[in-house]
């Protein structure tokens, strides 16, 4: 349990101290995606959906789930983010919506969480509005792709061969 910053030594769970650490530029990039039918996709993509533009819709909720992030995770603290950008790309090859979240601050702590949640949530609201004509979406391979800033520094995952050509 040492290890895991939320726990104290007895193994209670506790909001982390972030009081003495320093302020960095702190940045993290996070992306998921939607599978879907095609004609899903194909609604989707012509703006033809009866609810609205669900892919402006859904950038929207993304910025609105990083900033709520501290409400929605225990022991997240509330973070003064500096931006948020929420990109989503229909893909035609294998129907889908993949999304990509870069989330900044400074400040003493990081934005993963933030960007891990603004993915989350801009998929949930394609799968809220599109649940109607395709019950069977399915979101998938939400991850966190960099961080940087901090006491821990740069990190990017390393993506293997085969998730490059599953994606």
């Amino acid at each position: 349990m040492n290890d895991l910053t939320h726990f104290d030594a007895a193994g209670a769970a506790h909001m982390v101290d972030v009081g003495a650490k320093g302020t960095t530029h702190r940045v993290a990039v996070a992306e998921g995606l939607i599978r879907m039918e095609p004609e899903t996709l194909a609604l989707i993509h012509s703006g033809g959906h009866k609810k609205g533009d669900v892919l402006a819709i859904a950038r929207i909720a993304g910025i609105m789930g990083a900033k709520k992030t501290s409400e929605l995770v225990p022991l997240c603290h509330p973070l003064a983010l500096t931006r948020i950008a929420i990109d989503l790309e229909p893909r035609t090859e294998k129907p889908a919506v993949h999304c990509r979240a870069v989330v900044e601050t400074r400040g003493p702590t990081g934005v993963e969480m933030e960007a891990l949640c603004a993915v989350q949530i801009s998929l949930l609201t394609i799968y809220d509005m599109c649940k109607a004509v395709d019950r069977g979406m399915c979101i998938e391979s939400v991850r966190l792709l960099e961080k940087s800033g901090g006491h821990s520094g740069h990190w990017r995952r390393k993506t293997s061969a085969r998730e490059m050509r599953d994606k």
